[in-house]
């Protein structure tokens, strides 16, 4: 590729100045991007790959789940949770357990012991977080809660809908 063609690429990528929209964007895959490589370097620390530290999370926000619900939230196939779930049981950071509610399936629980480590890493960038958001008017904070509502529903329904 030319010199001028990935100039252009790159200029594309950054979308420099442009709508409000188009820098909301931008500064969303950059909070992306810094949240996937600290979720690599937690999981590195645990022992752990970033599939099964995102199940992890996904288990602390939800509480116990089943692997269809772990499947449907997750946008992995039902084979990927399971095989995922494999690993995080032979580590001890799940347990397996009948659900009350249906007992054809299971529920899947984290292990608390087992997350202390994880927690701390977790906590202090929660308190970080927290206290730079302390800053900001309360509208804009619900503003942002309902703007991340929004994604949030978005994703569900696609990850939803691919395994129908």
């Amino acid at each position: 590729m030319s010199s001028k063609k990935s100039d252009a690429a790159r200029s594309d990528l950054s979308l420099p100045n442009k709508t409000t929209i188009d820098r909301l964007v931008l500064e969303i895959r950059k909070f992306i991007a810094a949240s996937i490589f600290f979720n690599a370097r937690a999981a590195e620390s645990a022992g752990l790959g970033l599939t099964d530290m995102q199940m992890l999370n996904v288990l602390h926000l939800n509480g116990p789940s089943t692997p269809s619900y772990l499947a449907a939230g997750t946008g992995l196939s039902s084979g990927g949770v399971t095989v995922a779930l494999d690993r995080l049981q032979k580590a001890g950071f799940i347990r397996r357990e009948p659900n009350p509610a249906d007992r054809r399936s299971l529920l899947v629980a984290l292990v608390p012991t087992r997350l202390r480590k994880l927690n701390s890493m977790y906590q202090d960038v929660e308190k970080e977080t927290r206290s730079l958001l302390a800053t900001l008017p309360e509208q804009d904070l619900k503003t942002v809660v309902r703007f991340f509502e929004t994604l949030h529903a978005v994703e569900s329904n696609r990850n939803s809908s691919t395994h129908r």
